[in-house]
């Protein structure tokens, strides 16, 4: 069976491959994307700075002849046209180069802020820039330079400067259907894991309980055998006390079979509660005398009961507050010492049962109320501490929830534990 810090690995280990994975696809889109528009620029560039050139070109008179050669790869036709322009005294202008490519980004579906250089290659200077201002170029998009002068002595380049939303925005499905994928995959592993979980629970329970049915069956089952040998018969005396042992044994069965019925009707709602004023003196000092009687250890109780009436059903409380009393007798060291007080506040009436017992680890408080967990009492069971089925505390819970009440927990692991029943009070029964 994997343990929860080994499945927390592998959970950890499965959900970065799969980010990992994805964030690998994600840049590569995003790389690819922007090549493209980088393309895109070039491509609107040569495009803008034509057009302009063309508008310059109708402005000269009728019959120039305008020099052009055979464009090569460092020289493009662009570059001629350009060249001849600029003999005849029409220079190229980079704020009207801007304009036209403003217009064909937005054909592109490009909307990103950007400028236009002239520069000189040689020297990396920046001749003329179409706007001005400071602007971030850290990840921009950078044209080619497009020549305009034959001797490669100025360029023109497009710089794109934020062209993230641009680049984004053509991977929106694609950033949607990742953002799917992974919470699909996060609830996918967290449900598997809750599954595991789950199953691993259920096996813990299933060892639990066979570790208390055997502890709680082994003592009538091995009297029965002796006293089935004939080996008793002439000790009437000692076959009379096994005789006792087997009835309290399949009292108590009988007894955690009722609370197995009870609580499945408590959880069901199909058991109604017999509510009526209820002494808490007599109660409490019947269940005194029970267990001092009951148990082995050495127990000193101490009462302060400062309201003395509730308004409950008498025999599932004392059956709750005898689960505490039997909780607090079992988890606890050879001296036992468990005071029980009642107070009142505005909306209910309160019955606390205090024991230096051995405690309850903070993280295990939340749980303990749940039917068959037993906390940290299931290693003690194993180690030959006391056993049980985690019963007791679910059915004090579900008594309290009847009484549409709450039973509250504080408690330090290795020095004591305090539960406190709610009670809610009914003042018209009060006469």
């Amino acid at each position: 069976m994997i343990k929860t810090k080994y499945l927390k690995i592998i959970t950890a280990i499965s959900l970065t491959s799969i980010l990992a994975l994805q964030l690998m696809w994600l840049c590569n889109t995003y790389i690819l994307i922007r090549n493209n528009i980088s393309e895109e620029i070039n491509q609107i560039l040569y495009t803008g700075m034509e057009d302009e050139a063309i508008t310059r070109l109708n402005k000269t008179p009728k019959g120039t002849n305008i020099k052009g050669e055979a464009a090569t790869d460092s020289i493009p036709e662009i570059t001629y046209l350009e060249e001849g322009l600029y003999n005849l005294g029409y220079y190229i202008s980079i704020e009207d180069v801007d304009s036209i490519a403003s217009t064909l980004l937005l054909e592109h579906k490009i909307s990103s802020d950007f400028i236009l250089n002239l520069i000189n290659p040689k020297t990396g200077e920046v001749l003329q820039q179409s706007k001005k201002g400071n602007f971030c170029l850290w990840n921009a998009i950078h044209s080619k330079e497009i020549p305009i002068r034959t001797d490669l002595s100025q360029t023109v380049q497009m710089i794109l400067v934020n062209p993230h939303w641009s680049i984004f925005a053509r991977m929106g499905i694609l950033l949607l259907s990742t953002a799917v994928m992974v919470v699909f995959a996060f609830i996918g592993l967290f449900y598997q894991i809750k599954i595991i979980i789950t199953e691993r629970k259920i096996a813990r329970l299933k060892e639990d309980f066979s570790y208390a049915m055997i502890h709680d069956m082994k003592t009538p089952i091995s009297c029965t055998s002796r006293l089935h040998s004939g080996k008793l018969d002439d000790k009437p005396e000692i076959k009379n006390h096994y005789f006792t042992i087997v009835e309290n044994e399949l009292e108590h069965l009988l007894a955690l079979s009722n609370k197995v019925l009870t609580l499945a009707k408590l959880e069901q709602h199909k058991l109604e509660m017999n509510k009526k004023e209820v002494p808490l003196s007599p109660m409490i000092e019947d269940l005194i005398e029970k267990f001092t009687i009951k148990t082995e250890k050495t127990i000193h109780f101490t009462t302060d009961l400062k309201t003395e009436k509730v308004y409950a059903d008498e025999e599932f409380l004392k059956e709750a507050i005898s689960n505490l009393i039997d909780n607090a007798i079992k988890y606890s060291k050879e001296s036992v010492k468990i005071n029980i007080s009642s107070s009142s506040d505005a909306n209910h009436d309160i019955i606390n049962i205090y024991d230096n017992g051995i405690g309850i680890p903070q993280k295990d408080q939340k749980k303990i109320f749940e039917k068959f967990e037993r906390a940290s009492a299931i290693k003690q069971t194993r180690k030959g501490g006391p056993s049980g089925f985690g019963l007791g505390l679910n059915y004090v819970y579900q008594v309290m929830e009847a009484h549409e009440g709450r039973v509250y927990i504080n408690s330090i692991e290795g020095e004591f534990s305090e539960f406190s029943l709610l009670i809610p009070k009914i003042i018209e029964s009060y006469d």
